[in-house]
């Protein structure tokens, strides 16, 4: 009875299931200029992402000195 309840509990705590399709429903029509923010944020996020994976070979290698033994 304990392992059911906690199963049934568990699987019935599951995330929102919404998407931005009622956007327009919920805010009103004059709001979809929050609609194009969160498009601008999605995009802006994504290009940050792609940007910041970019190896920097541009940067000159420091190459060690040997010095000479001093005798």
């Amino acid at each position: 009875m304990r392992k059911t309840l906690t199963l049934l509990l568990v699987s019935a705590g599951t995330g929102a299931q919404a998407h931005p399709g009622h956007l327009a429903d919920v805010a009103g029509h004059d709001h979809w200029v929050a609609g194009a923010a969160i498009g601008l944020a999605i995009l802006t996020g994504i290009y940050g992402a792609l940007k910041g994976r970019k190896k920097t070979d541009s940067e000159p290698e420091l190459e060690l000195e040997e010095e000479g033994e001093a005798a």
